[in-house]
């Protein structure tokens, strides 16, 4: 089979059967003995980590149900605060480097033994990350099997594999029954004989051979029911090998508020936090996101009662004072926001998450009721045009407009902050500047809406006091640049692709997908933060949006000062 055979392998390799039923096949020892490691991968630099990596923890916990022996190495929880951090102006701390990464991971093979299987858990931005890994893995633990699976695997699929020959396999989409499948497949591989993997072809995942080896495909699906999964194996980000107390760390880091430094703002603090998804996939359809690694548009919820379930474990085992439940959406489902307060009832936390604007109605109510304080909302623009080339018009616009202080916003939005101001919810909105289609004055309907929301939040507050400063302080002023992500609506958008061709050389094919060559592994090599401005190969800075170039940077320097309101005089 050709390298391009396999580079055009069904990307979405569908089984006939779905993996839960052949998981519920298998004996509870039937990976009695295989040592797997999860290496979840470093993202953004200047963010400290605050959130563990659920994926490999909730992998890892099937994992061991059926005798497997999982590991995590988890390198996005380190920043080491040291010179060079300083010269880089880093005050958060700096990543580990590639050599302090591979020492890790030595001492870490040294401890537990050499992996049967190494998985690589990250998202898009962590390409990079991942190709240098592979070789570092490759050449440690020659005979271990390395699959990729998560964000990064699940957008790119089998391109992956030429990209890092290392790799074996990648796993699309979720992995939470396709991590037992894949195991017990490379459990009786081994078993036939150390260091090969050709007994494998016969599985439905094979896709054919690159580079003289078998490489697989593994198509992952939501489990039957979430609420039958385990809670996430924390107890080993416990303590790492080097006697770092690494669970700490996240619990000692506020899940949201100035200090995450993730776009996010509160007016209150948190001593002890973690967090846990409570829900997988959206049913809507924003053209800048890519939700594959959760389901797409496949929403499925886990229950009130095992919420509750987890909420005790995490406040007796951890002592949380504070739950995030980062969820794409957590308030699709009426029924469930109604049975929380009863469900959460005497419970010593409180809680936040994420939802639209146009689900902060009446079934906010109850969410405060059970302890909810803040909400993340992907507001994203003001700007009723840019909503619409956003393809989040149809709800947010469907009560039309209201003017305030001269400009019209989305009367949903406005009704949705208020409406959260009322019940005692914190709403931090987040935001996106150069969309396609959005000129300068779009973008000054969207900083006119952040200004509207300081002047509610410092309203009857004398300027200059520590309460006023504290008002303002707790709405987010940060704006995110237009990310063109491959998967996504906007990655098809004619000026995005004539962009991307222009500075990065990719070609796309008469169904708009880009050849999985060179020039594309470029671009998502530069996609290693989102608050940044993007430059092609030229070193050109990138805008997608209508505004000129010097407009954008003018107005981008502005946000990255903390100056949005100069925008509103440009």
């Amino acid at each position: 089979m050709t390298t391009q055979t396999v580079l055009n392998a069904p990307r979405g390799h569908a089984r006939k059967t779905h993996p839960s039923e052949l998981v519920a096949e298998f004996s509870m020892n039937a990976l009695r003995g295989l040592k797997v490691v999860f290496i979840n991968m470093p993202l953004r630099e200047t963010a400290t980590p605050n959130t563990p990596p659920q994926g490999p923890g909730l992998m890892a916990a099937r994992l061991r149900m059926y005798g497997a022996e999982p590991t995590i190495v988890d390198l996005n929880a380190y920043r080491l605060k040291d010179k060079e951090a300083e010269a880089r102006g880093l005050p958060g701390g700096r990543h580990l480097s590639l050599q302090e990464a591979e020492v890790l991971l030595i001492t870490h093979f040294n401890r537990h033994g050499e992996p049967d299987i190494i998985a690589f858990s990250g998202m898009i931005t962590t390409l990079r990350w991942q190709e240098n890994l592979g070789k570092v893995c490759r050449r440690l633990v020659p005979d271990s099997f390395i699959v990729s699976g998560g964000g990064l695997a699940t957008e790119v699929k089998t391109p992956l594999l030429s990209w890092i020959p290392e790799l074996d396999a990648i796993a699309d989409s979720e992995g939470d029954d396709v991590i037992l499948l894949l195991a017990n497949e490379v459990k009786k591989a081994k078993e036939r004989g150390r260091g090969t993997f050709s007994s494998m072809t016969g599985s439905g995942s094979y896709i054919g051979d690159l580079n003289g080896k078998p490489v697989f495909m593994y198509k992952g699906d939501r489990p039957n029911n979430l609420d039958e999964l385990p809670f996430a194996a924390w107890d080993l980000l416990h303590e790492d090998v080097l006697g770092n107390r690494v669970l700490d760390w996240y619990i000692g880091t506020p899940v949201w508020g100035l200090a995450a430094k993730n776009s996010s703002a509160t007016p209150f603090s948190m001593e002890r936090s973690l967090t846990t998804v409570s829900s997988r996939g959206c049913p809507f359809a924003c053209r800048f996101c890519f939700r594959g690694g959760q389901g797409e548009r496949n929403y499925g919820i886990r229950s009130a009662e095992n919420l509750r379930a987890e909420a005790e474990w995490l406040i007796k085992t951890y002592g949380v004072d504070f739950i995030g439940f980062p969820d794409d959406n957590f308030a699709v489902d009426t029924r469930r926001m109604k049975t929380l307060p009863e469900a959460f009832a005497e419970l010593p936390f409180r809680w936040g998450t994420h939802t639209r604007l146009d689900e902060a109605d009446e079934r906010l109510i109850p969410m405060a009721e059970s302890g909810c304080i803040y909400i993340g909302f992907g507001a994203e623009s003001a700007s009723e045009h840019v909503l619409t080339e956003m393809g989040k018009g149809g709800f947010i616009l469907k009560r039309g407009t209201v003017k305030i202080n001269g400009f019209d916003f989305p009367k949903t939005m406005v009704d949705g902050i208020t409406m959260a101001r009322q019940v005692g919810i914190h709403s931090n909105c987040t935001w996106i500047m150069a969309y396609p289609g959005e000129a300068l004055e779009h973008l000054k309907t969207s900083v006119a809406f952040i200004l509207w929301q300081i002047e509610e939040a410092a309203r009857g507050l004398i300027s200059g006091t520590p309460e006023y400063e504290n008002a303002v302080a707790s709405i987010n002023q940060r704006m995110f640049v237009a990310t063109a992500y491959p998967g996504t609506e906007m990655f098809r958008h004619p000026k995005v692709q004539s962009l991307l061709s222009k500075h990065f050389g990719i070609v796309f094919g008469p169904m708009g997908d880009p050849l999985p060559n060179e020039a594309l592994r470029s671009y998502i090599l530069e996609l290693d933060d989102a608050t940044k401005v993007l430059h092609g190969t030229n070193g050109e800075p990138i805008n997608f949006g209508d505004m000129p170039l010097d407009i954008f940077l003018e107005a981008r320097d502005c946000a990255d000062s903390g100056s949005i309101d100069k925008i509103l005089n440009m």
